[in-house]
């Protein structure tokens, strides 16, 4: 496998910055954020996990929607982008739901 080219530091700027955006309006789900926060970081699963205290596996399932993830974790991995945890609200898809 051929070794790509590392992102410069406005590339990671640029992620970072479109990542906060889509967050901001609530349009990100856990498990894209996670692929979308590693990607920022311009790392690999594994490198990842061991920044994090994870196992590749471990950031695997959580990118797949299959991990349950302690607050203590999720913590830690949003940090650096300063985020936290919390309930986004987001539109009504239809009218029949709960208000």
């Amino acid at each position: 496998m051929p070794r790509r080219t590392p992102l410069t530091r406005e590339e990671k700027l640029a992620r970072r910055e479109a990542l906060a955006a889509r967050a901001a309006a609530g349009g990100l789900r856990l498990p894209d954020a996670i692929r979308q926060m590693r990607e920022a970081l311009d790392m690999t699963q594994a490198a990842f996990g061991e920044k994090f205290g994870l196992t590749r596996i471990q950031v695997l399932n959580l990118e797949k929607g299959t991990a349950n993830p302690t607050r203590e974790t999720l913590e830690k991995i949003g940090r650096p982008f300063g985020f936290v945890l919390g309930f986004v609200s987001r539109p009504r898809q239809d009218e029949d739901g709960p208000s």
